[in-house]
């Protein structure tokens, strides 16, 4: 029995990496290629052609697939089997191109795009179904970190080498993570979404969902700019920009997914902040030396991951909020690439009118000053309804964050006088990750019995939804160790 268990507790954890390894794959395919590709920029340029009307319109084409997927993907099957079509799609499609350029090129990029963004967004099913919602900034960050090493290395082999041979290498990521989406389950152990609170009742969700769209939307318009104004003008190094492109932003994700979680990473945002903006005056200063890419990029993309990492952890813990994942990552991620989108229609409207470098700087700025107006804003939105997410810091006192005190207060007494043997068991097993079906097989119950406890363990401790039980254990030990304790003397 005990070796059965200990293959129970596996599965989730192999599953996990299992999904983090596929999404790297994946997007280390479509950050190289379909989405601002080094790879096509090169293919494009071997063949002389312009680049822009295909790399807009694939842009275009993977911001409809996001928005699109939580419309036809309802259910983590549909989403497996989506994912497998979709690869095997874009496998044959990225062959297309190593041939001569066709007039099929334009068209199968588009697709190819709208069907990354589709994938992306039902990817959500996995992150969801396999994380537990006060881990998902680690598996964020593992992802981005692994797909972005694979980024690297096909855009040195594309730029320093050979085109088609970055092309062949991003088709066989490809298809390794058409390979590995074969192993993933067809099932979750953590399906189930969490029901209405008193912040989502109220629009909590959608508002605070608004704002973050919004700030994304704002903040990666200077990604646009990135692309198309500053990278321009140090392609000559182009030894260098092929391998350090985005070591800057692998390092901030690896520091802000190593730093312990009682330290505040709010203030992080405004440093992130402050780095694209001095980024933007050094660009409009500095020579286009090698020393100068090296400050501007390392500025510019290290802000890059601490943004991304914040808003992507952020739509991870709101899917718990969502009955159908994808709906909120498709959105949430959507805003990102429209402000890519606008930034590089900006940028290449900039640079097609020869407009000054000090005229494209203060442009920025303007970006980053409304951007720390809303970060405020959407602090105070997301703090009500994620009040355990790392980058969250009470910078200031909502009535929710009050409200979350006075419980907190009254954990202590309630566990201990309130809650039975069993119940602590549950809680135990909840705060260490593990899902109804776990705790079933665990404690030798069945699924109902689990969610009948939870329901009177939500109703006892006045809580309503899982991610706010385990934010109350985790931010008051006595509470923990009382349930500890009692759930020890019960046994004996």
């Amino acid at each position: 029995m005990a070796s059965k268990s200990k293959e129970l507790l596996s599965i989730p954890i192999d599953a996990r990496n299992l999904s983090i390894i596929v999404f790297s794959l994946f997007s280390g395919w479509e950050l190289s290629f379909v989405f601002e590709g080094q790879v096509l920029y090169a293919i494009c340029k071997q063949y002389h052609l312009d680049p822009h009307a295909m790399i807009f319109g694939s842009i275009a084409a993977l911001f409809t697939g996001l928005l699109a997927c939580g419309i036809f993907i309802k259910n983590i099957k549909a989403a497996k089997r989506w994912m497998l079509l979709s690869f095997a799609l874009c496998i044959a499609g990225t062959g297309a191109f190593l041939f001569t350029p066709s007039i099929i090129w334009k068209p199968l990029l588009m697709s190819m795009a709208f069907l990354a963004g589709t994938c992306v967004a039902a990817w959500g099913f996995y992150f969801r179904g396999f994380t537990p919602f006060n881990e998902r900034i680690k598996t964020v960050a593992e992802a981005l970190i692994y797909s972005n090493i694979l980024m690297i290395l096909i855009n040195a082999v594309a730029i320093n080498g050979s085109p088609h041979v970055g092309l062949v290498l991003s088709m066989l990521m490809l298809a390794g993570a058409l390979f590995f989406t074969t192993q993933l389950p067809e099932e979750s152990p953590n399906e189930e979404y969490s029901s209405p609170t008193e912040s989502t009742e109220s629009g909590g969700l959608v508002k605070a969902l608004a704002f973050l769209c919004l700030f994304i939307f704002i903040i990666t318009i200077n990604s646009g700019l990135m692309y198309q104004v500053i990278n321009p003008a140090f392609a000559h190094h182009q030894w260098l920009v092929s391998w350090y492109w985005s070591v800057p932003y692998i390092i901030a994700l690896y520091i802000m997914k190593i730093l312990p979680r009682g330290i505040i990473r709010t203030y992080m945002l405004y440093v992130a902040i402050a780095m694209i903006g001095f980024a933007f005056i050094a660009f409009m200063n500095a020579d286009r030396s090698a020393a100068s890419y090296l400050l501007i990029n390392t500025l510019m993309l290290g802000a890059c991951g601490v943004f991304d990492l914040f808003w992507w952890s952020s739509l991870g813990e709101m899917l718990d909020l969502e009955e159908n994942p994808a709906k909120i990552l498709g959105i949430g991620l959507s805003a990102n690439v429209l402000g890519v989108l606008l930034g590089g229609g900006l940028g290449k409207a900039i640079t097609g009118q020869e407009v000054q470098t000090h005229d494209l700087s203060m442009l920025a700025l303007v970006i980053v000053f409304v951007s720390l107006i809303i970060l405020p804003l959407l602090h105070r939105q997301l703090y009500i309804l994620l009040e355990n997410h790392a980058y969250l810091g009470a910078l200031f006192e909502t009535p929710a964050a009050n409200k979350k005190d006075d419980t907190v207060g009254s954990v202590s007494a309630a566990v201990t006088d309130q809650i039975t043997a069993r119940e602590n068991e549950i809680i135990t097993l909840i705060v260490k990750g593990r899902t109804y079906k776990m705790i079933a097989d665990e404690l030798h119950i069945s699924e109902n019995t689990v969610k009948s406890h939870i329901k009177h363990i939500y109703s006892k401790l006045d809580v309503k939804r899982k991610p706010e039980l385990i934010s109350l254990m985790l931010e008051n030990p006595s509470a923990d160790k009382a349930t500890t304790n009692k759930t020890k003397t019960s046994g004996n």
